[in-house]
């Protein structure tokens, strides 16, 4: 009984550690923009611009 109670709870935590874990990539991957040029990337608000980095779009701040 003792043994069930922690295969459960070892389950759990192991689906608690995926459903983290996706979500977490999903964050670091989600925003990225791809570009060729500046121009591809969305239009500035100030302070706030965007360059394209590694045909990427970047946030920079404006200095």
């Amino acid at each position: 009984m003792q043994r069930r109670k922690f295969m459960a709870q070892i389950l759990k935590f192991v689906y608690a550690l995926i459903l983290f874990l996706s979500l977490f990539f999903i964050l670091i991957n989600g925003d990225r923009i791809p570009c060729a040029t500046d121009a591809d990337c969305p239009p500035k608000i100030l302070p706030i611009i965007h360059k394209c980095i590694n045909n990427f779009c970047k946030l920079k701040l404006y200095n």
